[in-house]
C-alpha cells in the first residue's frame, strides 16, 4: 500500500520532479501525477491520440502549447469547437487578447465594445477583422471546390496561415486532421451561411466528416483520449472510440462534477459503462482548471519522453500545398531550423 509523503521544495526543482512528488500528496495532485503517467504510456505504446479541447482554451495562452504538442507527435486527431477555430485564425493574423478580471463590470465592458471570457477580454474589432478576412478565404475555397468535409476545409485554411503557434497551421503541416462537428455554432458558421446564400452549391458536409473521424482509427490499433473540458469536442472523440472498440488510455480534465450527469462532468470510469473506454484501460480524471493542470501533467510527460528519446523533436519537412508562396515560406522556415 502506498503512503502519503510530505511535499518539500528544493532549489531548482524540475516540473518532472514536482509532478512525481504530487503522486504522494493525495487528492487531485495524485490524479494529476497519474495523468502524466498515462500520457507517457499512450505515447510509448503507439496509441492513436485524440486531443480534444473547448474553445476557451484557445482563447487562453494554451493555444501555442497545443500547436507545439502537434510538432512533438502528441496528437494524432484533434476535435474542438468553432470558437477555437475562429480565435486561432484571429491570433494567427495578429489579434491580441487582454487580461482582465472575473469581477469586471460587464455592462461597462459592453458599452466599450469588449467581450469577456472569464478574465480574458476580446474587443469587438477583433471579430470585425475576422469577418473581413474569413469572407475572402471562403470565397477562395468555393472557387477551388464546391463541397467540403469540415476537416478538409480546416486543413486548407491552415495551409493559408503562417504562424508557428497556430493549431490549424501546425495540424495542416503535419497532416493532423481537425474535426469540428458544430462548425456553425459561431461567427464562422454565420459566414458559411452568408456565402451559401450567394452560392447555394457551396456545401460543408458534417456527415461526411463523421465518417472521416470514424475511419481515422480501427478496432486493431490502440486508442487514447485526452479530453480537456467537455461538450461536443469530448463526446465526438469518445463516440468514435466506442464505435472502434474503446480506448486503452484516457485522461479527462474538467472543472465539471460527475453529479451533474453531464458529458462535461462524466468521468473515465463512467465511460467504461458505455464501452468508450475499455474495462482494463489506464485512465485518470482530474478535477481542476485545465490552464493549470494540463501544462504540469503534459510537461512532466514530455520531459520523461525526451529523456528516453521517445519524443519527436525533429523538424519535419513541410507539407506541400497548392500555393507556391506558402511552399516557399515553409521551406525557408524548415531550412532555418535544420
Amino acid at each position: 500500500m502506498e503512503h502519503v509523503h510530505d511535499f518539500q521544495w528544493k532549489p531548482g526543482i524540475s516540473v518532472k520532479e514536482m509532478v512525481d512528488a504530487y503522486g504522494g500528496i493525495g487528492f487531485q495532485s495524485l490524479e494529476l501525477a497519474r495523468a502524466a503517467d498515462v500520457f507517457v504510456k499512450m505515447k510509448k505504446n503507439n496509441a492513436k491520440i485524440f486531443l480534444t479541447f473547448t474553445s476557451n482554451m484557445v482563447t487562453s495562452g494554451l493555444r501555442g502549447f497545443f500547436a507545439q504538442l502537434i510538432t512533438h507527435g502528441m496528437a494524432d486527431i484533434i476535435v474542438t469547437t468553432v470558437g477555437g477555430i475562429e480565435e486561432d485564425i484571429m491570433k494567427a493574423h495578429g489579434e491580441k487578447f487582454s487580461l482582465g478580471r472575473f469581477s469586471a463590470d460587464d455592462v461597462e465592458l459592453h458599452e466599450q465594445g469588449i467581450n469577456r471570457v472569464g478574465n480574458i477580454l476580446i474587443k469587438n474589432e477583433s471579430y470585425m477583422r475576422f469577418e473581413d478576412l474569413i469572407t475572402p478565404i471562403l470565397q477562395k475555397l468555393y472557387q477551388k471546390q464546391k463541397r467540403w468535409a469540415v476537416s478538409e476545409l480546416l486543413r486548407e485554411i491552415g495551409l493559408m496561415l503562417n504562424d508557428q503557434n497556430s493549431i490549424l497551421y501546425q495540424a495542416a503541416k503535419h497532416n493532423i486532421p481537425i474535426f469540428c462537428p458544430a462548425i456553425t455554432d459561431g461567427a464562422f458558421g454565420f459566414h458559411l451561411y452568408l456565402i451559401q446564400q450567394k452560392h447555394p452549391d457551396f456545401i460543408v458536409d458534417v456527415v461526411k466528416d463523421f465518417g472521416n473521424i470514424l475511419f481515422s482509427s480501427n478496432f486493431d490499433e490502440k486508442k487514447a483520449v485526452i479530453a480537456l473540458g467537455g461538450s461536443i469536442s469530448k463526446h465526438h472523440a469518445i463516440l468514435c472510440t466506442l464505435l472502434n472498440g474503446g480506448a486503452e488510455y484516457a485522461v479527462y480534465m474538467t472543472t465539471a462534477q460527475k453529479t451533474s450527469g453531464s458529458m462535461s462532468g462524466a468521468t473515465t470510469d463512467e465511460a467504461k459503462s458505455w464501452g468508450k473506454v475499455k474495462d482494463d484501460s489506464d485512465v485518470s480524471t482530474v478535477i481542476g482548471d485545465v490552464t493549470i493542470m494540463f501544462p504540469l501533467a503534459m510537461i512532466k510527460a514530455l520531459e520523461q519522453l525526451h529523456e528516453e528519446q521517445l519524443l519527436n523533436t525533429k523538424q519535419e519537412q513541410p507539407t506541400k500545398t497548392n500555393n507556391p508562396e506558402i511552399n516557399k515560406i515553409q521551406e525557408d522556415q524548415y531550412h532555418a531550423k535544420s
